[in-house]
């Protein structure tokens, strides 16, 4: 199954005609954008395989993983954890001027979750995906989260 997962990516992007892109060049809330999306599919397996249960139910536990908060904590249980290259990423994310806020969210808290969902965006995009599974299963095991 691991190389299935390596494989994601190049597979979308000769299915779909993609054009290849340097992933660089892309803005960290574009990376941010889609590093929000992957990490949402990643916690929601993670619930679902938990059992079966009404929708409400699994939306309200997956949230307490997916806000700002419990992102911002996610980041710093794994900084230390991150490469030279990954911690870069991050602080572009996190130093990113974002035109919006969340609702219930500090500013430092909000900052850091936009640098974590950057850094998930640009290794989903980097088709390391195995690496970003590893980063969130260490974060969990780190943070509180994992008690929730």
């Amino acid at each position: 199954m691991e190389k299935g997962i390596e494989e994601l990516i190049p597979y979308l992007e000769k299915t779909f005609e993609l054009p290849e892109v340097d992933i660089k060049t892309y803005s960290p809330l574009v990376l941010a954008y889609i590093g929000d999306g992957i990490y949402d599919v990643i916690i929601r397996t993670i619930v679902v395989s938990e059992g079966n249960s009404q929708p409400n139910k699994l939306h309200k536990k997956t949230s307490l993983f997916v806000k700002a908060a419990a992102q911002s904590a996610m980041i710093e249980a794994i900084k230390e954890d991150l490469t030279e290259e990954e911690l870069k990423v991050y602080k572009r994310g996190r130093n990113a001027k974002s035109p919006t806020m969340a609702k219930n969210a500090s500013m430092v808290d909000y900052r850091r979750a936009t640098g974590f969902e950057a850094l998930m965006g640009y290794l989903y995009l980097q088709g390391k995906l195995k690496r970003l599974i590893d980063l969130i299963k260490i974060g969990l095991e780190k943070s509180e989260l994992n008690k929730k």
